[in-house]
């Protein structure tokens, strides 16, 4: 069994923020792979469904970003799992826009939403950076981070979702390397 967590805000209002686009990525992969419908669990929304031969539970914390540690720590507590088994989708101020990066490990480079998970578990599980580029000034970081994207990024970003969808039997069967060629390729125009 895996745990894969989206990060995001609930509420309608926050559905198109790019803060939100952990939740965009699992909502994709829960649709092309065919997951059950959203339950109401672990103080989140949980689907399952198989990714190729591995179980994976997908969670979306409805706690809000800052709190998103303690709703993944009740999932994995509950299947009796480790970090090891956990993969988090969050967005990455450091990362260009529609870019991706797998890591193991590491800090929380600002992130409330990894700030907390850390908290509740420390920092050694996978995480897929989804980039949403650096507004340029601290100032404007908020603002970027939960503003909409621009109606000009939703045809790219729609293609990125879609191919972290489509290759997600990559990440399930821990090929990291391969899932970010795949999704490359598939983004390339």
């Amino acid at each position: 069994m895996q745990i894969w967590v989206g990060l995001g805000n609930p509420g309608e209002k926050y559905a198109l923020h790019r803060h939100n686009v952990g939740f965009m990525a699992v909502d994709a992969i829960a649709e092309v792979h065919g997951f059950s419908s959203e339950t109401k669990k672990f103080r989140g929304l949980v689907r399952e469904g198989r990714i190729g031969r591995h179980k994976v539970l997908l969670l979306k914390p409805q706690t809000y970003m800052n709190e998103s540690g303690g709703s993944v720590r009740a999932a994995l507590d509950f299947f009796k799992l480790g970090p090891e088994a956990l993969t988090v989708f969050h967005d990455e101020l450091d990362l260009a826009p529609m870019k991706i990066k797998v890591k193991q490990g590491g800090g929380v480079a600002g992130h409330n939403g990894l700030r907390s998970i850390d908290k509740h578990l420390g920092r050694d599980f996978r995480r897929i950076r989804i980039g949403i580029g650096h507004p340029g000034s601290k100032d404007r970081v908020t603002g970027h981070v939960l503003g909409n994207y621009a109606k000009s990024e939703i045809e790219p970003l729609t293609g990125l979702i879609g191919a972290i969808a489509a290759e997600a039997e990559r990440l399930a069967e821990g090929d990291d390397v391969r899932f970010m060629n795949d999704v490359a390729l598939r983004c390339q125009p």
